[in-house]
């Protein structure tokens, strides 16, 4: 991985977006067992039916854990700083998802030179799902 440095990116700059497959079951399965996450609304269709959903859906860690990704594969999860992360929309089965960044700021933070970064999560039809940024220092 070639690291990006603070001299050559600029204000405006993206990152190189990810693009994730449609949600599905097993995914959704997968996920919960990776995280600990087994609310029964991501996970069994009777459940989710009763409280309202027409089917279940993506747990809202995922696609944080997408847009995690689309960062680190820009930089060294040891260079983050912060991550935070506003939740705009529930992401249905089928929804593929197509995580962007975008540099808005350069400065210095606790004597470091950092960037920050602008996220966005969105699936095919162009719904927001995933709002946030991050606080990257580089060399």
């Amino acid at each position: 991985m070639t690291v990006p440095t603070f001299d050559t990116v600029a204000v405006g700059d993206e990152l190189p977006p990810l693009e994730c497959p449609p949600v599905n079951r097993t995914l959704l399965a997968l996920f919960g067992g990776a995280s600990g996450d087994h609310n029964a609304i991501h996970l069994d269709l009777d459940f989710a039916r009763k409280a309202g959903m027409p089917d279940v859906f993506a747990q809202g860690m995922l696609g944080m854990a997408w847009a995690g990704r689309l960062l680190t594969r820009w930089i060294p999860q040891a260079r983050l700083r912060r991550f935070d992360v506003r939740f705009q929309g529930i992401t249905h089965l089928g929804n593929g998802i197509r995580c962007t960044g975008r540099v808005v700021e350069k400065l210095e933070y606790e004597g470091e030179r950092c960037v920050r970064i602008e996220l966005q999560n969105t699936n095919q039809y162009g719904q927001s799902k995933i709002v946030g940024d991050a606080l990257i220092a580089l060399p």
